[in-house]
């Protein structure tokens, strides 16, 4: 095992005294969840061809949202497929 520096020991005990609390909002989150499950029920692959412009959006997209642009994707089309995924109605 690594033998740990002594800025390493500090945090480590501060984390482990409670020192730390998390920055993240429910909607992080909940993002962060619906990632981990479907992140857990990945069974199949998949390939499909997009343009650019929506790679390069989605994977802008997911750098905001600290995911993986692959994670965003499945988790678009997971919410697309169970419903949750609605259009925003212009007012």
């Amino acid at each position: 095992m690594a033998r740990l520096t002594k800025e390493e020991k500090e945090v480590l005990r501060d984390f482990d005294g409670g020192a730390f609390r998390s920055v993240a909002t429910k909607r992080e989150l909940e993002a962060y969840r619906v990632a981990a499950h479907a992140t857990a029920l990945k069974d199949r692959r998949v390939n499909i061809r997009i343009s650019s412009l929506d790679l390069a959006g989605l994977q802008a997209r997911a750098l905001q949202e600290g995911l993986p642009y692959q994670t965003l994707i499945a988790s678009v089309l997971h919410k697309y497929v169970s419903g949750r995924l609605v259009e925003k109605v212009p007012q």
